[in-house]
């Protein structure tokens, strides 16, 4: 479960980001996770959950939007989401298509004080 691993580097930049704000706990991370990703979000969660403890973000709320496959079709100029992880493009079903965004994790914003 690499999902322990992505907490651990996620706790880390939430107390550097904290500590250029001279913050001294942080009450809510909100990230942004793909389908794509490789990412469980019910495993990020009880890691986030079990690892947060003791930390600048012991308290804090854990709050994932998860991005569907965004995708570009380089045939017909058509931008796109899906659910489903399917290459296709949904007007013309051609092939050839772009990921634009989906494949990523991203901490949005951090609420501190």
């Amino acid at each position: 479960m690499h999902e322990y691993s992505v907490v651990q580097a996620l706790l880390n930049q939430c107390e550097e980001v904290a500590e250029q704000n001279n913050a001294n706990m942080v009450t809510k991370v909100i990230t942004k996770i793909g389908v794509m990703s490789g990412i469980e979000t019910h495993l990020l969660q009880t890691a986030f959950d079990t690892f947060k403890e003791g930390t600048i973000c012991d308290g804090a709320e854990f709050v994932i939007n998860e991005q569907k496959l965004k995708l570009h079709c380089n045939s017909c100029s058509t931008e796109f989401e899906i659910d489903e992880i399917r290459y296709v493009c949904t007007e013309c079903e051609s092939l050839d298509v772009k990921v634009i965004d989906g494949e990523d994790m991203y901490l949005m914003s951090l609420e501190m004080e």
